[in-house]
C-alpha cells in the first residue's frame, strides 16, 4: 500500500464551518480515489500568522505527499485525482475539460457565493453583488439542467469542486435552481462525500472535549 498522504486542517473551529472546511474536498478525494491519508493539525488560535511556512495566506488546507507541499484545496484536488487515476481522466482532452470546470467552479462561481454570503452573514448592504451571484447561479443552472456530470458521463474531480460551492446552504437556499438542487443531492449522496463529511464533524467534535479538558484543568 502506497504511504498515507498528509492532509492538514485546524486543530479545532466553531460551530458554524464545520462540515464546510476546505480540508473536506482533500479528505473527499482521498475517499473516492481510495487514497490513505492521516489528518495533521495547525492551531485555531493565532490561525493567521501559525503555518505561514506551509500556507503564505494562513490558511488551510496543505497537503504533504512525500517531499511534495502543496496549498489551496484546488491545486490539492488536482494532485490527488492526478495521484489516483479516476477522478480525472487519462487522456489530454478529457483532463482539461475537468481543469477547466474546476477553474469554473473557484473563479466563475465561488468567487461570487462566498463574497455574498459573508455580506449576508453580516447583514450588509449588497444589491450589485446579488446580482451578479444571480446571474452565475442562473448560468450554472442552465448547464446542469443538460447533463448528469460536467465532464463526460462518470463524477470527476470537477464535480466534486462544483458540488462543494454549491452545496453552501444560503446559496441553496436562493432561488429556486432545481437542477442544481438535484445535482448537489447527487453528488453529496455519494458514500465518498459522508464519509468525508462525518469525518470532519467527528474530528472538531474531538477538539471541542479537548478543549473543554484544558479549561476545566
Amino acid at each position: 500500500m502506497a504511504d498515507p498522504v498528509t492532509i492538514w486542517t485546524l486543530d479545532w473551529v466553531p460551530e458554524t464551518p464545520r462540515g464546510f472546511v476546505r480540508d473536506l474536498r482533500l479528505r473527499w478525494a482521498c475517499e473516492e480515489a481510495g487514497l490513505p491519508y492521516r489528518i495533521a493539525t495547525v492551531p485555531f488560535d493565532d490561525r493567521e500568522t501559525n503555518h505561514l511556512d506551509r500556507q503564505p495566506f494562513g490558511q488551510v488546507p496543505m497537503l504533504e505527499d512525500g517531499d511534495l507541499r502543496l496549498f489551496e484545496s484546488g491545486a490539492c484536488v488536482i494532485h490527488l485525482a492526478r495521484k489516483g487515476g479516476i477522478l480525472i481522466p487519462a487522456d489530454p482532452k478529457g483532463e482539461i475539460k475537468v481543469l477547466q470546470w474546476i477553474m469554473a467552479a473557484l473563479n466563475s462561481i465561488e468567487m461570487v457565493t462566498m463574497p455574498w454570503v459573508v455580506l449576508t452573514w453580516s447583514d450588509e448592504e449588497f444589491a450589485g453583488i446579488t446580482g451578479w451571484l444571480d446571474k452565475r447561479l442562473a448560468q450554472i443552472e442552465a448547464v446542469l439542467a443538460g447533463r448528469e456530470w460536467l465532464v463526460g458521463d462518470t463524477f470527476t474531480a470537477a464535480d466534486l469542486i462544483m458540488a462543494d460551492v454549491l452545496r453552501v446552504d444560503l446559496v441553496r437556499k436562493h432561488g429556486d435552481r432545481p437542477a442544481s438542487e438535484a445535482y448537489v443531492r447527487r453528488v453529496t449522496d455519494r458514500p465518498a462525500f459522508r464519509k468525508a463529511h462525518a469525518d470532519q464533524l467527528a474530528h472538531f467534535a474531538v477538539a471541542d472535549a479537548n478543549r473543554e479538558e484544558k479549561s476545566d484543568g
